[in-house]
Parts: structure tokens; sequence; C-alpha cells
């Protein structure tokens, strides 16, 4: 392989383009809007490991072990910021999912810390009253996801990449039609396109999964850690229905994030004022400060996800030269440097850090793989 045609800007995109073109692929990639401009730009930006399985766990692990690398030098060109997540337990059941989310970190070297009712309010006094403790864990971070989606693109560029803007219309053999009527060719395709990928390929096990953020003024002292209840997992990756979870992050300006929401098979951009409503009420009753926030700007972004909760990553298994690296839902900046990596393992028949049978594209339209 020799060359390869890259469809999606966004932060894995411009991952992929950067660990081909490193490796000596002529790398072309396709944006039909700006860098970075889709679920990339819409997203908190947090890098944490996340544990509903082995897989996942692996994969967020090795993506935070990449992000700290390419952070190191220049953290500020990501607006890198290692306020680590405090999950927080509001009763006796969630105080015992604390104990076992800590057990299953501490037998993969993960840094975590348990929280008594004490310590908890000591390192977030703005808590409502009455909750039982948490689970600090100091390593997870933030970055601001279209800042390093540019930075990577720049990256690649340094090694002959060339970007290209259009909207892709179809796909053939080794080949990318433009809407505009250009047709590009490469040894390879990849897909990287976030949730636009059914629009290409309608076989594959893909669905929209939206939310809605809100972005405060700066509050520089309020919260320390990003916070997050510990139900958020189940409500995350729920199969249906609309679902909100407890999420706020610290940005490092002093700005706050208020997350988080989920509706299935919506892709427009118009704010749901109902579960919004549930949302910032959600958020109030954790931190009451909120109440009394002023609150900027409201969005909403389109998440890709597969019925698993895991990204393809590999040969579309029906296509040769078609390669995928699709379905991240709300871990896709987390994700993004270490299924790059993967994916161009595959490509480039590398050995991979990980095992990759827990990604590969399977069976296409099937509930699960």
């Amino acid at each position: 392989m020799s060359s390869a045609i890259i469809v999606g800007g966004g932060i894995v995109g411009c991952a992929v383009a950067l660990e081909l073109a490193q490796a000596g692929i002529k790398v072309t990639l396709i944006e039909r809007d700006c860098l970075g401009s889709g679920a990339t730009a819409a997203g908190m930006g947090h890098i944490v490991v996340m544990d509903e399985d082995e897989a996942q766990l692996k994969l967020t692990l090795y993506g935070q072990k990449l992000w700290q690398a390419l952070t190191a030098a220049h953290p500020q060109r990501h607006e890198y910021h290692e306020c680590g997540t405090l999950w927080v337990a509001t009763d006796a059941e969630e105080w015992q999912l604390v104990a076992e989310k800590a057990a299953v970190y501490r037998q993969h070297q993960i840094p975590c810390e348990i929280l008594d009712a004490a310590a908890l309010y000591g390192h977030e006094p703005a808590l409502r009253a009455g909750l039982v403790g948490g689970l600090l864990v100091p390593n997870d971070s933030v970055v601001y996801p279209p800042k390093s989606a540019v930075y990577l693109w720049q990256l690649a560029e340094n090694y002959a990449a060339t970007l290209v803007y259009g909207e892709v219309s179809s796909i053939q053999s080794n080949a990318v039609q433009l809407s505009d009527g250009r047709q590009l060719h490469a040894d390879a395709i990849v897909i990287a396109n976030g949730q636009r990928c059914i629009e290409l390929l309608p076989e594959l096990p893909i669905r929209a999964k939206r939310g809605q953020l809100v972005i405060t003024e700066r509050y520089p002292n309020l919260i320390k850690h990003q916070l997050v209840e510990l139900s958020y997992i189940k409500n995350a990756h729920a199969s249906s229905g609309d679902s909100v979870a407890f999420n706020l992050q610290p940005r490092p300006n002093g700005q706050l994030l208020i997350g988080s929401s989920r509706q299935f098979d919506r892709t427009d951009r118009q704010i749901d004022q109902q579960l919004l409503s549930t949302m910032l009420r959600k958020a109030i009753d954790y931190v009451p400060a909120l109440a009394d926030v002023r609150c900027l700007r409201t969005w909403t972004g389109v998440r890709a996800a597969s019925p698993d909760g895991l990204p393809l990553i590999g040969q579309h298994p029906e296509q040769a030269g078609l390669w995928l690296n699709v379905g991240h839902e709300g871990l896709g900046i987390t994700t993004a440097l270490s299924s790059a990596r993967l994916l161009a393992d595959q490509m480039l028949q590398r050995p991979a850090a990980l095992d990759l049978q827990p990604y590969l594209p399977r069976g296409l339209q099937q509930e699960q793989r």
C-alpha cells in the first residue's frame, strides 16, 4: 500500500492521517466543511479511562497514554488540562460501585483513590450535602478537540499529506466520488466521518445519538475536577429512549461545561428544551451553586454509536481496500489516537499493542458483534 484516502477531517480522521503519513503513505484527507467541525467540535473533550468492559478499558487507557505523550511538550496547543475525574456516589449501592470500579482500575495499574464523604467534600465543597463518597481518577484530562484535530493535521502535513475539501457522494473500488464530479483514487480508502458513515455505507451498524451541552461564563474556583455520576455509563449506553446524566467539567479558562444528554436517531441541531431543562436540573441537584451561574451557549452534536459501544476499527468484511474507524460514541476524543494507531497497524501489517479482535468489523447490520 502506497496511498490512502481518508474520508472525514474530524479528530479521528486527522489522527489516522498522521499515523499513515508518518509511515510514508501518500495521504489525502477529504473534509466537506472544516477540520474538526462535526462531532469533534461538539463534544466535551474528555480523555478518560472507561471500564464498561475489558476492551473499552484497554482502548481508552491506550488512548490516554498516547495523549499524554502527544501533549507532553506543548500542552497549551491542545488546552490540555489534567483535572482528573471524580465519580460521585449518592447512596450505599453506588458506594459499592466505587469499590468495584477501584478494584478494576488497580488491577490495570490505573491510579485512583477512594474518597469517603469527608474526603469528597474536601476535594469538591460545592457538591450538595448528603453524598456518601466517590472515586478520584487523577490522570483523566480534557483537551479542546478542534485545536487538537488541527494540530494533528499540521503534523501530517509535515509528511506531505494533502487536504481536499469536498463532499463524498459514493465509494467505489479504491476510489471516492465527490459531489462536484471529481474522482480520487488510492490503494486504500478509510471511512472516518462519524455518524455520516451510514450515508456512504448503510450496512454499517451505526446509530446517531444526539447530545446537548451548555457552557457557562468563567467560574474558576467552583469545581476542580470533572464530576460524573456513577450511573453515567448506564445512561450513556442505554439502547433506547432519551436519557440524561450528570457530567460537569472545568475548562482551563474557568468556564464550565454542563452535560450530558442522549437521544437516539436524531441528527437535527434543534435544542430540545425539555431535555435541556432535565439535564440542568440534574446538574443543579449535584452542584446547587450552578443555579446562579450564567450560561453563554447551548449546542447539539451527533455521536456515532455502535451496538456494543466499541468502535469499528479495521477492514470492511465485504470490501477489500476499504477500512473503517467509526462508532466511537462519546469517547471519540479519548480513542482517536489509539484507534488510529490500531488501524494503521492493520493497514501496514505491523504488530499491534492490543488484541484487535474486539474492534474488528464483523457481520454488519447485526444487533451485536
